[in-house]
Parts: C-alpha cells; structure tokens; sequence
C-alpha cells in the first residue's frame, strides 16, 4: 500500500512534536565536531508547498505550526524548530503566512555539516521523486527507492560510530507497529549508542502498548516516551494523538520536552488534551 501522503498532514500538531524533537537531537548531534550519520526510513517528499492542493485540503497546519510560529513568547526549547521554519518562509508575500514547511529530511538538511553524511529511504512513487529533486544540490545526501526498514539496519554501525535514526512509517499497514520495533530492536543490538526515534499515531491504544511491552521485554535501555494527545481515546477512526519512542535521548531532552508540552496544550490543544513523559526504560 502506498496511498499515503504525508502532504495533507505537514506542519501538524504530530509535526511540531516530532520536529521540533528532531531538531533538537540533531542540534546536540552538532555540538561535537565529529560527523555522524542521519538515516531516514520514511522520507516523504523533503519540503511541502502549503498553498497546494493536499495541504489546503485538510488544513492541519493552521492548527499546527501556524499557531506558533510567530508567537514570541514561544519557550525556548523550540527555538531551533521555530527558527529554521522561520528561515524558510522569509521570502513569504506576507509575515502571517507560511508557504512551505520541511518534512524530516527538510530539518535535517538544515543541521548537517560537511562531516556528516544523510540516508533517505522512501518508496513511494511521487515522493521519491520530489525527494530526489529536493536533494539535488545537498552534499552527502544519498536517496533509494527501498525499503527504509531492510535501509536501517544496512548502514549501522555507522562507521563514525555516532548516529542519528529517524524511524517514520505511515502505519497503512497494522504490522509497521511491530515492525518499527523489532527494527530498533535489531539495530539497537548492532549499534547500541545510536539515537532513534520511533514516531507513531495514537489511533488504537492496544497496538501502542504493544510496542511497549515488546519494546521493555527487548535489550533495548534508556528509551523516553512522550505522548501528546488532542482527544481522549477513542474506537471511533482516526489520530486522536502522537508519540514518540526516543532511544538514547540527548541528556537535556526530558526537560526541554517539560517545557515544550505545556506549551502545545495551550497553543493547540482543546478541553480534553493531555501528554505524558515518563522514561520508560531505565538507562
């Protein structure tokens, strides 16, 4: 199945969480001067265009980033998120409205240096050649039309022994729940101080207490859960929230998130909006 399409959902409430949590590892990945590899599994298309027709569809961005981009007492803690959103919309025809949002490799490509080298899977169609031409003129990237779980566990260990993975599935398919895990599972026993992020949908809660328990009967330490849910739980269809599963979470990332929670439930959230974080496995 490839009927999914990030570009109806860029620069959503799922977005600004799991961006701005990326932005900030990569920001920590920078500090040392030693490279280190980013690996993408689900790539996208690299940048959205936001006056198009499947981001004005939905319009989840005007519930999303929009709400927060030019807030100025925005914490400091999403700083790096907001500004790089900011730099990319600086030719906007007016200061209130964005016209394009990065998907994952679009914040990357913002962090990287010379030293570091990128990995981008994606397998859909019209993606991958949005990916492709996005990448055209970025030193180090490398693009396949692949599997992006198979792609994982291929390029790791990373030769730099540092390493930053970014594991984001549609989730069409009821396996990719456990398939995302067993995929950290595997690469963890290979690279074991690598950093991964697992992004999910809150849309049934018994699948993500699944990955859960597979995730803490497994070798797998230090990994820190965080959830951040517009709607209580429901068996109706659709995302009521999102999650993240972060393996080797930089030392400060708890407590930047502590801010950053709070936040998005004032800006964005409703009446029944609530989060967690809570390290689920010890280190």
């Amino acid at each position: 199945m490839l009927s999914y399409r990030h570009a109806f959902h860029a620069g959503n409430f799922a977005d600004v969480l799991k961006h701005s949590v990326l932005s900030l590892v990569l920001d920590y990945m920078t500090r040392k001067e030693k490279g280190f590899h980013y690996i993408d599994s689900h790539s996208g298309a690299g940048m959205y265009q936001l006056a198009e027709e499947y981001a004005q569809k939905t319009g989840e961005y005007k519930d999303g980033i929009a709400k927060i981009i030019n807030d100025e007492n925005a914490p400091e803690s999403l700083e790096p998120y907001l500004s790089l959103i900011k730099s990319l919309n600086l030719n906007s025809s007016s200061s209130d409205e964005l016209e394009v949002y990065p998907g994952s490799p679009g914040i990357a490509k913002a962090f990287v240096r010379r030293q570091d080298s990128s990995h981008l899977f994606e397998l859909h169609p019209t993606d991958i050649q949005h990916l492709e031409d996005f990448c055209q003129h970025w030193r180090k990237v490398f693009v396949k039309q692949s599997d992006g779980y198979q792609g994982v566990l291929g390029l790791i260990p990373p030769p730099s022994r540092r390493g930053v993975v970014l594991i984001d599935p549609p989730y069409e398919l009821k396996e990719d729940y456990q398939k995302a895990v067993k995929t950290i599972v595997k690469a963890y026993e290979k690279f074991s101080t690598g950093t991964y992020i697992l992004w999910y949908p809150v849309v049934k809660r018994e699948l993500i207490e699944q990955m859960s328990h597979n995730l803490v009967k497994s070798s797998v330490r230090n990994v820190l859960q965080v959830e951040f849910c517009l709607e209580n739980d429901t068996d109706e269809y659709g995302m009521t929230g999102t999650g993240l599963f972060i393996v080797n979470p930089p030392w400060q990332l708890a407590a930047q998130l502590e801010e950053i929670l709070p936040y998005m439930k004032t800006k964005l959230g409703r009446d029944e909006t609530s989060y967690t974080l809570n390290q689920l496995i010890a280190e």
